[in-house]
């Protein structure tokens, strides 16, 4: 393998061959000490247009060492090392626009903002996670 820690999918590890014509992956990472999880996306590359350019450069990710945007699970393997963390790929997808919709889906469809095994705080910067207080209220007022 040529990455530390790889990605799997459908428990096999994911290579650059892998890659074909999917643009990006909707993602699991899974901290084995307490079995907390993050959901995210990854494009496997990046689209710019350089400046004084007129045509935009295909370059690709940085996906082989990503760990996701979470300020507590980056924190977290900063602490206790990479490799107590897997990598799942969900789903592979070949549009900007389906990796964004299926990363969203499968936040909602987990309940990543309602339970605390995630470390998931908000769901494409619109949605984000209700205060344990606010929640611990509206418990006792639907009871």
């Amino acid at each position: 393998m040529d990455y530390e820690n790889p990605w799997t999918f459908e428990g096999t590890p994911f290579t650059d061959n892998d890659i074909g014509d999917f643009f990006g992956f909707v993602y699991m990472i899974t901290n084995l000490t307490d079995m907390r999880k993050y959901i995210g996306r990854k494009y496997f590359y990046t689209i710019r247009k350089p400046a004084g350019k007129t045509r935009r450069v295909r370059k690709i990710s940085d996906w082989k060492d990503y760990y996701g945007s979470s300020d507590d699970l980056k924190e977290d393997i900063e602490k206790i090392g990479k490799n107590n963390f897997k990598r799942m790929i969900l789903s592979l997808h070949k549009t900007k626009g389906d990796v964004n919709y299926n990363e969203v889906k499968e936040q909602f469809l987990n309940n990543v903002l309602e339970d605390d095994t995630f470390y998931n705080n908000n769901i494409n910067g619109k949605w984000h996670r209700v205060p344990q207080h606010i929640m611990e209220a509206r418990r006792i007022a639907w009871q």
